[in-house]
């Protein structure tokens, strides 16, 4: 009887210290919380990110930038960096760890420009046409977009601008640098949309009536990817669309072949309904994303007349008084939009970010 109440006696206190050294295993097994993480993505286009992640309870860090395979790297005070190929948005992850393995992680979405040199290839306009004189011109040669004559568009507009567009325009997409325009198409999700971009305008800044308008710009290319160079008249806020007329001066709707190579020039206006027309041109070899190209528009009282590189494609007659809205003054838009009723929604072959570089726009009359 007493070697057994010993023995049970042992098996009771072998128990305790098992249950005891478990809770005190549990107890040391403490989770990570509150992870957070910062990024400062350099402005000197060099591509460089610097991130610091801060968790409590965490001992070391595990972080991959979101380039491909072999770039994730270990950190013991949550402090890495990365310096990025290629411009775009990219999907960094973090983990915290804590002693006993425990684990939590925290994804976030940067997006990186770099400073890639513009090759100016493509054709130039004349500075001089005979007969006419350069009345206004933007050559992008500041630092930032000149507010005397540009007016940021923000959001999404209603139904995605009239047209079920994904974008929501920002003034982040813009940049000008180097004597050019920059507008730059991300995918990267904002204000629960998708994809991010930019639209300006000259409304209640500068408005025309007849010259000629020369705009020199390199395009973007992918399903989906819309970029217009346009006008529309003045009174839209008194009479609304289309009985203020819109003139199409350039538009592209890309993905592929047939699509990357046309651009489009179209008027919209008013005759016992919504009516357009217009023609579409297209390349002999190469895309619009090659180089550099002028579309033009040269607007009398009578008619308008489309150009690429000078070489007329279009002609429209507005003499009519079925067409007056053609003989009111306009003002400039340049947008990039992604997606919408024309071009459709960008696809898997869609390559993200999508640049609209513009060299110049010149107005002579």
């Amino acid at each position: 009887m007493k070697r057994s109440f010993l023995i049970k006696n042992y098996l009771v206190a072998l128990i305790l210290i098992t249950v005891n050294l478990s809770c005190k295993k549990q107890a040391s097994a403490v989770e990570p919380s509150n992870l957070q993480l910062t990024a400062n993505v350099s402005t000197d286009g060099s591509g460089r990110v610097d991130f610091v992640a801060k968790a409590d309870n965490a001992d070391r860090y595990f972080f991959t930038f979101g380039q491909g395979s072999n770039e994730s790297i270990r950190s013991s005070d949550g402090n890495a960096s990365t310096v990025y190929a290629e411009g775009g948005t990219y999907t960094v992850k973090v983990t915290a760890y804590s002693t006993s393995d425990k684990s939590i992680t925290l994804s976030k979405q940067i997006t990186v420009d770099k400073n890639d040199a513009i090759d100016n290839t493509g054709y130039i306009s004349p500075e001089t046409y005979p007969g006419m004189t350069l009345v206004w011109q933007d050559e992008f040669n500041g630092t930032a977009l000149d507010s005397r004559y540009w007016t940021f568009e923000q959001g999404n507009g209603a139904n995605g601008w009239g047209n079920n567009e994904l974008q929501f325009y920002r003034e982040e997409n813009t940049k000008v640098s180097g004597g050019y325009l920059t507008i730059t198409a991300r995918k990267e999700n904002f204000s629960g949309r998708e994809y991010t971009s930019s639209r300006i305008k000259t409304q209640d800044k500068k408005t025309f009536l007849y010259g000629r308008v020369d705009f020199r710009a390199k395009l973007p290319k992918g399903q989906g990817i819309w970029p217009a160079f346009w006008a529309l008249g003045a009174n839209i806020t008194t009479v609304n669309w289309p009985l203020c007329g819109e003139i199409d001066i350039m538009e592209m709707v890309g993905g592929g072949a047939g699509k990357d190579n046309t651009v489009h020039g179209t008027v919209h206006y008013e005759d016992g309904g919504h009516k357009y027309i217009g023609k579409s041109y297209t390349l002999p070899s190469g895309d619009f994303y090659d180089k550099f190209h002028v579309f033009s528009l040269v607007w009398t009282e009578t008619s308008l007349k489309w150009y690429i590189d000078n070489q007329e494609y279009y002609t429209f007659d507005s003499s009519s008084a079925a067409t007056d809205e053609f003989k009111k003054p306009f003002f400039l838009l340049i947008n990039l939009a992604v997606g919408g009723n024309w071009p459709g929604s960008p696809n898997a072959s869609t390559v993200f970010p999508q640049k609209y570089i513009v060299d110049y726009v010149r107005v002579f009359q």
